[in-house]
């Protein structure tokens, strides 16, 4: 077992989770493609980190409005109220978008903003996250076969 590879998986899908610009699906491919390690061993250390990182995301969301009226608070007031907006919209069911670029990563900022329970944050969040994992793993193994 390479820890360091594991690590390195791990950070890249915690960041990406995050509001860092980073991807991770580049680095899961790369490491499926390798074939050095078990597909699965890989598709559930980056669904932890990728987790982990969204969970991250919602506990900043949980605090972040205390500084809301700071003038460093990094949304606009009008931003927030349209994202609030959306979110009591379409609901927890939109968390199964929390794997998608752009809209992932604040998603589940304002899913902690708007005190979703983490147990259910925690479920949903992991089926985004690992379906879309399993969905690359398959894609590249299978572009092998």
């Amino acid at each position: 077992m390479n820890t360091a590879l594991y690590l390195g998986l791990f950070l890249s899908a915690f960041g990406a989770a995050t509001v860092l610009p980073l991807q991770s699906e580049a680095a899961l491919a790369g490491l499926l493609l390798l074939g050095e390690q078990p597909a699965w061993a890989l598709v559930a250390v980056a669904t932890v980190g990728n987790v982990l990182g969204a969970l991250l995301n919602w506990l900043l969301g949980r605090f972040i409005e205390r500084w809301r009226d700071k003038r460093w608070f990094p949304l606009r007031t009008d931003t927030l109220a349209r994202a609030q907006g959306a979110y009591r919209r379409y609901g927890h069911w939109s968390l199964l978008l929390s794997w998608a670029p752009i809209i992932g990563d604040p998603l589940t900022v304002v899913a902690g903003i708007m005190r979703e329970p983490l147990w259910r944050f925690a479920l949903l969040v992991s089926i985004a996250k690992a379906g879309r994992y399993l969905v690359l793993a398959a894609l590249t193994l299978g572009a092998l076969g």
